[in-house]
């Protein structure tokens, strides 16, 4: 089975500029795309509440990403990614408390778990890589994704993906530093686009879920609910 991935990763709101410093820092805009994305949970919401993320992405297939232990503090996230079908019904069953004999595809399983879509919308993403200058030139580029959902919230995201918890410090340096380039506040905390859906247009559920977690432990990038979400 492939080994799971950790997305090291910062959010951040864009301005008018981030892309022309992309530029200026040797950044490349590597394409444009559009595609959908449903979330599955339960009536509810027994995944979100167990900061448990079930994706279908439009082109891309299923994807599950939940906190990996946190190696640093600070206003960014580090979730495993799982994007084997088998690894991610093994980990639904687990965190759901069901035993689904014989599944290994999420397809199957939907109907058993009870997990129906749950929020769905249409990202126009722009994505960008660049090395950092200094950096070794067969270092993995940071990638930077500029999203723009269709309900009308703009969110960038600065991502370093890791295979073991010692190269955290490291990635979350990286980011760190092109974040105070791009003039990112340091401790800037922008919300997913998923939770800001949520907030949107499932307001009760969207402070259910706020209720969950302690103000350190907020999922995806949330803050508390008196905060401003920009």
């Amino acid at each position: 089975m492939a080994q799971a991935l950790t997305e090291v990763e910062r959010k951040f709101i864009p301005g008018p500029d981030t892309e022309e410093r992309l530029q200026e820092l040797g950044g490349t805009l590597e394409h444009q795309v559009t595609f959908r994305d449903s979330y599955y949970d339960t009536p509810e919401l027994s995944l979100m509440r167990a900061d448990h993320w079930l994706r279908q992405r439009e082109g891309s297939g299923w994807e599950l990403k939940y906190p990996g232990a946190a190696v640093v503090s600070g206003p960014h996230t580090e979730y495993v990614e799982l994007t084997v079908e088998p690894a991610i019904v093994a980990k639904l069953c687990e965190v759901l408390g069901a035993d689904v004999q014989g599944a290994g595809c999420v397809a199957v399983v939907l109907g058993p778990l009870e997990l129906q879509e749950v929020v769905g919308f249409v990202t126009r993403r722009r994505a960008w890589k660049l090395v950092l200058s200094g950096a070794d030139e067969e270092e993995t580029p940071l990638r930077v994704d500029l999203d723009t959902a269709d309900f009308g919230y703009t969110v960038g995201e600065i991502e370093a993906l890791v295979y073991e918890k010692a190269e955290v410090p490291a990635a979350l340096e990286k980011i760190h530093r092109l974040s105070s380039m791009l003039g990112v506040p340091a401790q800037e905390r922008a919300p997913a686009k998923v939770m800001m859906y949520l907030q949107c247009f499932r307001p009760q559920d969207y402070q259910h879920l706020l209720e969950v977690y302690s103000p350190r432990e907020r999922p995806q990038g949330t803050k508390a609910p008196d905060s401003s979400l920009g």
